[in-house]
């Protein structure tokens, strides 16, 4: 049964001494976390893993779902991985978040954009000089779900990269993993895209730097994964094929959605307005 996981690292072996050619890892460590950096080289080397060409950052943590004493340095942390994957020089922003916010495991974009200060208002209607001016220009947007909406998300969001032209697109959505250790205590950054719902079987349009014009960086965090791949990695045997397959989440999912989001939209914050520090986020949130 192949994988059903959103997670590059999950698609390779971690004892494997050699990895399939094209394809890099390092591994580092942080202030406050672990992180595994995955670099496919070409689309040849990602098709044998099932991903695109880009880099793949896992950053390993603490439970989220707990309130961390290394919160700061956990925000700077992620915030210098969003600021690398973006790349110098685009310093305005468009951050979109995917989900359903009527459905607590897939909430977590929604939650996360209710705490990105938006800025790109700011620049027209205030005076000249103003202090706030000085902050680069952010947009963010929860586009719902085609079955809410009617609308594919990507195509929300193509429209409006035509209309306000950001230097790069920040996407953030639940993820699906096939380790239930994963659950809650990873999160994957990149600047390969996402198809959103691809581990749920439920794949949508991309956003990808192909569709949308410019770079995306798509952040996410698994909260789901199937019975049959639990079971698998419990027995070592593939479940019977007439067994109900379901999604299974977290107990504490409410918590773990709710920290999980302040965690990314303060590292977001962070990495779109450089200047301010988390005590300034928090008074602007």
């Amino acid at each position: 049964m192949s994988k059903r996981t959103d997670l590059a690292v999950e698609m390779i072996d971690e004892d494997a001494q050699n990895l399939p050619k094209g394809i890099r890892r390092k591994l580092r460590k942080s202030s406050a976390c672990s992180i595994t950096e995955i670099i496919v080289s070409d689309n040849n080397a990602g098709h044998r893993i099932g991903k695109s060409k880009g880099r793949y950052i896992t950053v390993e943590t603490d439970r989220l779902s707990a309130s961390p004493q290394d919160f700061d340095e956990q925000v700077e942390n992620i915030a210098a991985e969003i600021s690398a994957l973006k790349g110098k020089g685009r310093n305005s922003a468009l951050v979109v978040g995917l989900g359903n916010s009527d459905i607590t495991p897939d909430a977590l974009g929604p939650m996360v954009i209710s705490q990105i200060i938006a800025t790109r208002h700011l620049h027209e209607e205030l005076p000249d000089g103003h202090d706030l001016k000085k902050l680069n220009k952010v947009s963010a947007i929860s586009p719902g779900v085609l079955g809410q909406t009617g609308i594919e998300a990507a195509e929300v969001v193509k429209s409006l990269c035509e209309a306000v032209e950001p230097d790069c697109v920040i996407v953030i959505d639940a993820l699906a993993c096939s380790d239930i250790s994963r659950l809650g205590s990873t999160i994957q950054l990149t600047d390969s895209g996402i198809s959103p719902g691809s581990g749920v079987q439920n794949r949508r349009k991309e956003f990808s730097e192909a569709t949308l014009g410019v770079p995306v960086v798509a952040i996410g965090v698994p909260t789901v994964v199937d019975m049959h791949t639990i079971v698998e990695n419990i027995t070592g045997n593939p479940p019977d094929k007439h067994l109900p397959n379901m999604m299974v989440t977290p107990r504490d999912v409410d918590k773990l959605i709710e920290r999980t989001a302040r965690l990314l939209a303060y590292s977001i914050n962070k990495a779109v307005q450089p200047m301010l520090t988390v005590e300034d986020i928090t008074a602007l949130s």
